[in-house]
């Protein structure tokens, strides 16, 4: 047989997605609450956001996404109700709402729960302003959510809209661990510097906890010395951060979110797919404690 490009690329996907199957991923003791942030746009934050949580779900992980985006594409994607007046993220922010009287089940597949987020979403924002405690409301609902649910929920991650408004500002000041997707083009430490600097505002004022944890790269593309150049750098600048997995170019991740899918579930066997089942393993074994010692004590 001969070995070509192609035979050698279904070959070596073979070989991840075996060890992927027999890998067992570790659960963390305590919830972990990730934060997706960049305020570029199109960098693969929404995609990461709803790819990493369903990869922790396959691995046996209980996780909740709450979709801060106005445009509502993580509820899209996990197959959730968000039409106007539905409930979800809008009525934890302004009216109180507790979060699982109104956060919804993925009919991806068990374990995976969606706080959706609809066009309501954008007038938050004006709203907020007049409201007491504007920049913590978030928090206080997550953290009486998760004083009752908390051990059962492993992982929650927070897709924030592509700007540095108020909505963000809670999600950040909500979560544990900040998580930046980094588009493998042009600008994109331009972008991550930017971010951090106001991460790093919102740190000192209201979140002192909040560290950057994970950046992962995204949209590579591994025909172009471009790619390899900004993988090359972000590893550069952030060498613990940065996983090793990296997630490709991939025409299947962009078709999932317009069935009402991950990736992972619309082309399980797909290099995309398989990119961040590695990615949501890779973070699984970051700051956990193997299976079968998880319920000592």
């Amino acid at each position: 047989m001969t070995d070509t490009p192609i035979a050698s690329q279904l070959a070596d996907l073979a070989q991840r997605r075996g060890r992927l199957e027999a890998d067992v991923v570790p659960l963390p003791e305590r919830t972990r609450v990730f934060v997706v942030a960049n305020q570029k746009g199109g960098v693969g934050k929404t995609t990461t956001t709803v790819n990493l949580a369903a990869g922790l779900a396959a691995a046996g992980a209980t996780v909740l996404v709450i979709d801060l985006d106005p445009q509502g594409n993580a509820s899209t994607a996990l197959g959730v109700d968000h039409r106007v007046g539905d409930p979800g993220v809008y009525d934890v922010l302004i009216d109180g709402a507790a979060i699982d009287d109104v956060m919804q089940a993925s009919p991806e597949r068990e374990g995976l729960f969606c706080l959706s987020a609809n066009i309501d979403l954008a007038g938050a924002e004006s709203e907020l302003y007049l409201a007491v405690a504007r920049e913590t409301r978030l928090r206080t609902a997550l953290d009486a959510f998760l004083a009752v649910a908390g051990r059962g929920f492993h992982y929650v991650f927070i897709d924030c809209p592509p700007s540095l408004g108020l909505l963000t500002v809670n999600a950040l000041t909500a979560g544990h661990e900040l998580l930046i997707p980094v588009q493998c083009e042009y600008y994109a430490l331009e972008g991550l510097s930017q971010l951090l600097k106001t991460v790093g505002e919102v740190g000192k004022y209201l979140n002192p906890a909040l560290r950057l944890s994970t950046i992962l790269l995204t949209m590579f593309d591994s025909r172009t010395n471009l790619s390899h150049q900004v993988a090359g750098d972000v590893r550069e600048h952030f060498p613990r951060e940065t996983l090793a997995a990296v997630i490709p170019r991939s025409v299947r991740i962009s078709e999932a979110p317009s069935f009402g899918q991950t990736v992972i579930a619309y082309d399980a066997g797909s290099p995309g797919a398989v990119a961040y089942q590695e990615a949501a393993h890779e973070l699984a074994k970051r700051g956990a404690r193997p299976r079968e010692e998880s319920n000592d004590g």
